[in-house]
C-alpha cells in the first residue's frame, strides 16, 4: 500500500492540474481567444527550454542510439496505423476523420505532461530516452498527418508542395530547434551565461503547469455531446497496447539500457495529446471526436498510467522480456 500510495502522490498533481483547469473552465465564463495567448507562450516561450536544457548536458552518445528510435517510432506507427483502421470502420472509410482518429490513439501527451512525470517518477538518466521519444514520434506523426490530409484532398495544394512544406515545419518547429540546439550545445559543451541560464530555468519550470491547466480548460470549454463508438477502442490502442508493443519491440533488442526501456513504456502510456484537438481545428475535422478522446482517455490514463508506473516502480515489470 505504501508503494500504491507514492504513485498516487506522484500522479495526483499532474490529473490535479488538468482538474482544477476544467473547474475553472467550466464554471467560469471567460472568452476562449485569450487561450491562444497560453498555447503560444507554450509552444513557442516555455517548452523550448525545457527540451534545450533536458538535452544540453547529455553526452552525444546518449543521443545516437538509433535502434532505440527506430523501435519506438515504429511502435507509435503500428498505434496510429490500427487507431486509423478503427477510425475508417467506424466513420464508413471517411479518410480525414480517421486520420484523427490514428492520432488520437498513438499520440501521446509526451510534451506537456511527459518531461515533468517521466523525470520525477525515473530521474534525470531519463531525460535522453524522454527526448528521442519525443522529437521522433513528432517528426513521424506531423508528417503523416498533412501527407494523409493532402491524399484525401483536404490540404488544396500538390502532393510536391505538400512534402516541401512537411519538410519546412519540421526543420522549423520550436521543439527541434530547440533540440538542435541541445545537441549543439552538448557537442560544444556550452554554458550559458548566467542571466540567460536562469531565464530558461523559470521558463522550462512553468511550461508543465501551464500546459496541464490548459488542457483542462480547453476540454471544459468543448464538453462532450455523446461518446463517439469508437473512442473506447483508441483509448484501449493509446493507453494499453501502445506501451506493451513499445515493451515487446525494445525486449527484442539488445543492450538497451532499462531505464531506457521504462521511459519509453511510460511514455506511450500517457494519456492523448492536446495536440489532437489542436489538429482538428486546424483542419476542422473531427473536433468533437477529439475532444471525446482526449477527455475519456485522460480521466482512464489515471488507473492505467498509475498502474504503469507502480508496476516500474515497484519492480514487478521486468525491463526485458526476452533476457
Amino acid at each position: 500500500m505504501a508503494d500504491l500510495a507514492g504513485i498516487f502522490n506522484l500522479v495526483a498533481p499532474f490529473f490535479g492540474l488538468i482538474l482544477l483547469g476544467f473547474v475553472i473552465g467550466r464554471y467560469k465564463r471567460l472568452p476562449e481567444a485569450g487561450l491562444a495567448w497560453l498555447q503560444f507562450f507554450l509552444i513557442y516561450v516555455a517548452l523550448p527550454p525545457l527540451f534545450y536544457r533536458l538535452i544540453a548536458d547529455k553526452p552525444l552518445s546518449e543521443l545516437s542510439n538509433w535502434r532505440f528510435v527506430s523501435a519506438t517510432t515504429l511502435s507509435t506507427f503500428c498505434a496510429f496505423a490500427l487507431s486509423f483502421a478503427i477510425g475508417m470502420k467506424f466513420t464508413r472509410r471517411d479518410i480525414p476523420q480517421s486520420v484523427m482518429q490514428g492520432v488520437a490513439g498513438s499520440y501521446s501527451n509526451i510534451g506537456y505532461m511527459g518531461p515533468p512525470l517521466i523525470l520525477a517518477a525515473l530521474g534525470p538518466a531519463s531525460s535522453a530516452p524522454l527526448v528521442l521519444v519525443f522529437v521522433f514520434d513528432s517528426i513521424l506523426l506531423f508528417s503523416l498527418v498533412p501527407f494523409l490530409m493532402a491524399i484525401a484532398g483536404v490540404e488544396k495544394k500538390s502532393l510536391l508542395a505538400t512534402m516541401g512544406e512537411i519538410v519546412w515545419k519540421v526543420l522549423t518547429h520550436p521543439f527541434n530547434l530547440a533540440t538542435a540546439a541541445g545537441v549543439i550545445a552538448a557537442f560544444t559543451h556550452l554554458e550559458l551565461p548566467t542571466a540567460i541560464d536562469k531565464m530558461t530555468l523559470w521558463l522550462s519550470q512553468a511550461a508543465a503547469p501551464c500546459a496541464l491547466f490548459l488542457l483542462g480548460v480547453t476540454v471544459a470549454l468543448r464538453p462532450m455531446k455523446a461518446m463517439p463508438g469508437e473512442v473506447p477502442l483508441l483509448v484501449l490502442v493509446k493507453l494499453v497496447l501502445h506501451p506493451l508493443l513499445v515493451w515487446v519491440l525494445l525486449s527484442a533488442i539488445a543492450d538497451v539500457p532499462d531505464h531506457w526501456i521504462f521511459t519509453a513504456i511510460i511514455m506511450a502510456a500517457l494519456p492523448p495529446a492536446l495536440n489532437i484537438f489542436v489538429i482538428s481545428t486546424q483542419y476542422k475535422v473531427g473536433v468533437e471526436r477529439a475532444s471525446a478522446c482526449i477527455l475519456v482517455g485522460t480521466i482512464v490514463s489515471m488507473g492505467t498510467l498509475t498502474g504503469f508506473l507502480w508496476l516500474v516502480k515497484t519492480g514487478r515489470m521486468a525491463a526485458d522480456l526476452f533476457p
